[in-house]
């Protein structure tokens, strides 16, 4: 290391001899991925890549793309942040989601919903039923106050500085990390009021795969739920895949499913009539 330090070619002698290093959470360049449907062609894939624990992941996707998600070792936690593509000031509205569907729990056929009551993303597969509308993600201060340390160099990274560093991959900053949906990890409101965290672990493989309705920007945190009760600071690898979809048609079962979310259908394709 020192000789790398004082001598810039030893230095860069050491950083070609990592060519080809190959580590579980990088992404697949070119993707690859022997587990699409059978449906999707090689060329379709867009995206493969595993997130790593307290890591995060950021990418661009055209309307029609499909982008499914594993908990690969049943202990991942997705959290989302969405934006429109085009114009980033159309973001995620969570209480939009939640008010507009009647229905504060997410699974297939729900809708993630902008701030302009369009539709960002659809859900059409989910065997986890494990998510969360309510809490949204960590920050330096819930992790400093439960793990000790929360800093975004540290060994227990938040969700909210992951988010921070995703969104400035696009020219965006700190006001435009707005409340997160969470896959994987849930929550459930009791009748009393009291929030009920589900946070497992689950069983490893389970998946839920997600449909852009507009071009969107998708920023994935893979990090311990902020009501995570364990002692430990707790979380496995993430994997997404991404490939190339048709576009929702007229007669979607998800698109015609409630009178609600087929105006947020309408207003999508309205944006797009311009």
């Amino acid at each position: 290391m020192t000789d790398t330090l004082a001598n810039p070619l030893a230095a860069r002698d050491h950083a070609r001899a990592m060519e080809g290093t190959v580590t579980e959470s990088m992404p697949v360049l070119p993707p690859v991925a022997d587990d699409l449907p059978a449906d999707v062609a090689a060329h379709d894939l867009l995206w493969e890549e595993t997130i790593a624990a307290g890591g995060y992941a950021t990418r661009r996707l055209s309307r029609g793309a499909r982008l499914r998600l594993i908990d690969l070792r049943g202990d991942a936690c997705a959290s989302l942040l969405v934006f429109n593509a085009e114009m980033p000031a159309e973001r995620l509205n969570v209480a939009d989601t939640v008010k507009i569907q009647w229905n504060a729990y997410l699974g297939a056929g729900k809708l993630l919903l902008s701030d302009m009551g369009r539709v960002l993303l659809s859900i059409l597969d989910d065997d986890a039923g494990t998510h969360d509308t309510f809490c949204g993600t960590s920050s330096a201060a819930t992790n400093a106050a439960r793990y000790g340390e929360g800093s975004n160099s540290g060994p227990y990274p938040s969700g909210r500085d992951r988010f921070l560093l995703g969104t400035a991959k696009h020219g965006l900053a700190r006001r435009d990390v707005h409340p997160c949906v969470t896959l994987f990890k849930g929550t459930h409101i009791e009748a009393d009021g009291t929030i009920t965290p589900q946070i497992g672990p689950f069983a490893p493989g389970r998946s839920v795969l997600l449909r852009a309705e507009m071009d969107v920007i998708v920023v994935i945190a893979n990090c311990p739920h902020v009501l995570d009760p364990r002692a430990e600071w707790t979380v496995t690898p993430l994997r997404a895949t991404a490939w190339r979809g048709p576009v929702t048609g007229e007669d979607d079962p998800v698109r015609t499913a409630t009178p609600e979310g087929l105006r947020a259908f309408q207003n999508v394709e309205d944006y797009f009539r311009r």
